[in-house]
């Protein structure tokens, strides 16, 4: 199979070939980060996360959206997902491994990564993060590989990958819940410390993941010879309905209660998330503009005669991805430093550094997905 990834025409090459290139300008824009240290980003002692974890969290959602297609698929015999559980299930591979990256790139020094594994702590949630992410990429590595490859043979897939696929269920749900608690678990932060975190976590993940699914699935169909089925895509763009409007439902209940109660330092990281504070409004039209794309998306995908109407559903799609990025990485990163212990605001801006590095992380994802879906396709052309 692996031999589908050496053929393909001038389009597939020139795609390579651009992912290549901005793969190396990151690469060298992150040994510069290394030379220099994070004094190259807009980190600081305030805000020690930023642009690098914030896609490290989205792209854990990325990750555990695979289980949306599993669960209908292997325990309810939904046939429809039958062709785009495949593209599901790598989608998840190339998501952990740029998850993987962005938490290396935001060490500083990638030796620092070692520590986790030569002093494991049973205590320490990112340790806990790091060991449930790597076993979810092997758990869908060998899923794909082995349920592709009994394709290619016109073969059901073997007896004893059932059990692996139903383990992947639960585990997908644990990586995103095992990164809440890395913020949930700060009591310092009173923004991230809350019971709701995780599920808002699964509900976003629930909306980005399948909606970026879509995405790829029809550049799949328009450009790729792959077409998943327009039953599957209905399916599935149903499913990020449900996971957008869960998304904002719990955002409103954490702003409900925070200023119902009143409580004061919860009310200051929302206050300057939505409004602005003590004359910073950096992340406010950022915000908004998260609020805006999540309402439009809920209207269009919620009506058939727009969710079906494949011009309409794309930029739907791309609305709840970038509404769910915005809301779940800079959104949710930087308001908990802002405003400090002391209630002093210090803005975080990421520099061009840092937004190469970023691309350059983006890069390689899509460069490992390029390559898988050409698998596929290579595979799924020889029926």
């Amino acid at each position: 199979m692996i031999e589908a990834v050496f053929k393909g025409g001038k389009k597939y090459w020139t795609l390579v070939g651009v992912l290549l290139a901005v793969v190396t300008v990151g690469f060298l824009a992150y040994l510069r980060q290394i030379d220099l240290g994070l004094s190259v980003t807009g980190l600081s002692r305030d805000v020690s996360w930023g642009l690098y974890i914030a896609n490290f969290t989205f792209f854990v959602g990325v990750a555990a959206s695979a289980v949306m297609l599993v669960i209908p698929y292997y325990l309810h015999n939904e046939k429809a997902f039958r062709k785009i559980i495949i593209l599901g299930e790598f989608l998840a591979v190339a998501a952990v491994v740029v998850c993987i990256t962005f938490v290396v790139v935001d060490l500083g020094q990638p030796s620092r990564v070692f520590n986790l594994f030569l002093f494991p702590s049973p205590t320490s949630i990112l340790f806990w993060d790091t060991v449930v992410l790597s076993v979810y990429l092997l758990l869908n590595i060998i899923i794909g590989w082995v349920t592709l490859d009994a394709d290619s043979k016109e073969l059901p897939p073997p007896a004893w990958i059932r059990p692996v696929i139903i383990l992947s269920i639960p585990w997908a749900i644990s990586i995103h819940t095992v990164t809440a608690f890395i913020y949930a678990g700060l009591a310092a932060r009173p923004f991230w410390m809350t019971a709701l975190l995780a599920p808002r976590f699964l509900a976003s993940a629930f909306a980005s993941g399948p909606a970026l699914l879509i995405l790829l699935a029809l550049l799949m169909k328009k450009w790729g010879g792959f077409d998943p089925g327009s039953g599957s895509i209905d399916k599935v763009a149903k499913i990020v309905a449900y996971g957008i409007i869960a998304t904002v439902f719990f955002l409103l209940l954490e702003i409900f209660t925070v200023f119902y109660s009143q409580e004061p330092e919860a009310m200051a990281h929302f206050q300057y998330l939505f409004f602005g504070l003590d004359g910073h409004y950096g992340l406010v039209p950022w915000m908004w503009t998260a609020i805006t794309l999540a309402t439009a998306a809920i209207v269009l995908l919620l009506l058939p005669s727009t969710r079906k109407n494949t011009a309409i559903l794309a930029p739907a799609c791309a609305a709840v991805i970038v509404s769910v990025w915005i809301d779940k990485g800079l959104g949710l990163i930087v308001p908990g430093f802002i405003p400090n212990p002391s209630g002093e605001v210090f803005e975080y801006v990421p520099t061009i550094n840092e937004a190469l590095i970023v691309l350059g992380v983006w890069a390689m994802g899509g460069l490992i997905l390029t390559l898988l879906y050409k698998v596929v396709v290579g595979v799924r052309q020889e029926w």
